[in-house]
């Protein structure tokens, strides 16, 4: 069973757009986000240590 055709063209675009959006979000911005959130995280970290010492001194 196939599903039917799609309305128009808008919702085909709108599809379309929809698919993009998750490619996007999964393969880009996710991956990035999580490099930069642990990586500022390390960064307060090291940061830290410079400051006051590596921690149990």
């Amino acid at each position: 069973m196939s599903s039917a055709p799609p309305e128009n063209a808008t919702e085909t675009a709108s599809k379309r757009h929809e698919t993009l959006a998750f490619l996007f979000l999964a393969f880009v911005l996710f991956p990035v986000l999580a490099i930069v959130l642990v990586g500022g995280f390390g960064f307060i970290v090291w940061m830290q240590h410079l400051m006051f010492g590596p921690p149990g001194v």
